[in-house]
């Protein structure tokens, strides 16, 4: 690193971050919810769904398996950042990765039916819901300028940092 404050690089802030402590505690939290989940949906959630009437199966049914897919899709974002951290690839290759990972807002809710579910499948659904605007978030700071060229004005890569802090509203 030069002492020249001009020919200094610049710090990039999406590759920092992934490797930051807030994405540790991400990870963990991403995880723990799987594992949550997947106990909650194996055990008494089965019991719980075998008591409910035929509309609030039906419901508990699609809003299990949105749960299930949303949470996948978190965990395989998740995993694919830790490998970056890891030093198993780099940010480039996770950037051209993470388009196989489906990180859409989550699927509008019909309030009449997840009002039908069981409590317990109520709140993780939100929790899944909460973590995916949060990794939504994160995506868009980490990814936000090209990683493999420096943009040519250095404020066009705060303009990305700036969209993602905004997007949070429009998901």
């Amino acid at each position: 690193m030069s002492d020249n404050p001009a020919e200094a690089e610049p710090v990039r802030f999406g590759e920092r971050l992934a490797s930051s402590q807030a994405f540790s505690g991400l990870f963990r939290e991403g995880m723990t919810l799987v594992e949550q989940t997947a106990a909650y949906l194996d055990g008494p959630g089965r019991n719980e769904s075998k008591l409910l009437d035929r509309g609030a199966a039906l419901a508990y049914a699609t809003e299990s398996m949105r749960l299930t897919t949303r949470l996948m899709q978190l965990a395989s974002w998740l995993l694919l950042h830790r490998a970056v951290n890891e030093g198993e690839m780099s940010l480039a290759q996770a950037n051209r990765e993470k388009t196989k990972v489906r990180l859409a807002g989550a699927d509008p809710q019909d309030e009449a039916a997840i009002a039908l579910l069981p409590d317990a499948l109520r709140e993780l659904i939100e929790r899944s819901i909460r973590l995916q605007e949060r990794v939504r978030r994160l995506d868009a700071t980490i990814h936000a300028a090209d990683i493999d060229q420096p943009p040519a004005n250095p404020v066009e890569g705060q303009w990305g940092l700036l969209k993602a802090a905004f997007e949070r509203g429009r998901g």
